[in-house]
């Protein structure tokens, strides 16, 4: 098959102006890359929170631009390869496959200790110019970033969480959570029900999981979740000292990106517990830093990206053990990337939106 000079995307020429474009260059397969013709790609609040302006992408007074427009945004995507250049080996023509978020410069002191996902150049697909992402018909991966079979039989819209559930897989394994322990998993989105139905592998003691919006919490329960509590409707710091003699949770993971839910968890959480800090927030959050110090004696953990988790999870995608349904609920042509954009903002129930070229 031929592939085409130009191609439709979506592209970000500044905060102010994304276009819906058709006469974008495809991109040029280079000695060491691959080119996929993109089967689909989700919309992640990252996306939505670029395009809203913010400074962490954009810049401002304290912080310089990350992004380098014009880019095509999108992370969470997939396709089939087309093309693949002279020196690549182990990929073919119609393989199915998608890649780490993230493009590793493999030169910094992180990638030579193997610690790809904190590159410090941490350019990933979808902000910058040169790693355009999956917000167009065809998508380039170069020789440095970590591409991953996908079987030709899973459904697209169980494919299009592969990379949301390597992010919800990381964050559980920092929390480290033993079989005897209680974990709480604050949020029920895209990627807490990810946190949630791998969590269930791992089997800890009690799993709870906090959400305001109901149906998500039915979703968490669907997923392996013990109790759901709506902090809305209930006192869910007592019910968990209620639940734990007192003590509290061993392990809380945030994952709403809302200040309430840290202090929260911190209220929650029992002395030499483990606090796992997984959201992007739109703003500053205080918290009193003497309950981590002086009063708990906490372990506060960072979790970003999906560091070796693709294989894990495609495989028991696979095989059924980690749960999808119901979680990609829309699917949008490129045209409709506006209304799309809308949808995965959440405000009309949806929790995971998606393209389908």
């Amino acid at each position: 098959m031929a592939i085409p000079e130009k191609m439709k995307a979506l592209v970000a020429y500044s905060k102010e102006d994304y276009k819906l474009v058709t006469d974008f260059p495809t991109p040029k397969c280079g000695p060491d890359d691959v080119i996929i013709k993109t089967e689909g790609c989700g919309v992640c609040v990252s996306d939505l929170k670029c395009s809203h302006g913010a400074a962490m992408y954009w810049g401002d007074k304290v912080q310089p631009a990350w992004v380098k427009p014009p880019f095509i945004p999108g992370h969470e995507f997939l396709g089939t390869i087309v093309e693949t250049g002279a020196s690549v080996k182990g990929f073919a023509l119609g393989d199915r496959v998608t890649a780490d978020q993230i493009v590793p410069c493999g030169e910094c002191r992180f990638c030579k200790r193997g610690q790809y996902w904190m590159c410090e150049p941490h350019n990933i697909f979808g902000f910058q110019e040169e790693n355009n992402g999956g917000m167009a018909e065809y998508v380039r991966y170069p020789k440095t970033c970590h591409v991953h079979k996908v079987p030709k039989d899973m459904p697209l819209e169980a494919a299009l969480l592969i990379e949301p559930y390597g992010c919800s897989k990381h964050a559980v394994d920092r929390a480290n959570v033993q079989s005897d322990e209680v974990m709480v998993i604050a949020g029920a989105g895209t990627l807490g029900l990810g946190m949630v139905t791998y969590a269930r592998l791992r089997n800890p003691g009690m799993l709870i999981v906090l959400d305001m919006v109901n149906n998500r919490l039915e979703k968490a329960r669907e997923f392996g979740a013990d109790l759901v509590i709506n902090p809305g409707e209930e006192d869910a710091v007592k019910k968990i000292k209620e639940l734990t003699n007192g003590y509290g949770c061993d392990v809380y993971i945030e994952a709403t990106g809302h200040t309430p839910s840290v202090v929260q968890g911190l209220s929650a959480i029992r002395k030499l517990g483990r606090f796992v800090e997984f959201s992007v927030f739109s703003g500053e959050t205080s918290v009193d830093w003497s309950i981590i110090g002086d009063r708990k004696e906490l372990d506060v953990l960072g979790s970003h990206l999906s560091p070796y988790c693709f294989p894990f999870v495609i495989e028991n995608m696979a095989n059924g053990k980690l749960k999808t349904n119901g979680v990609v609920s829309k699917t949008f042509a490129l045209e409709e990337w506006e209304r799309a954009f809308d949808y995965a903002s959440g405000r009309h129930g949806d929790l995971k939106v998606a393209f389908k070229f």
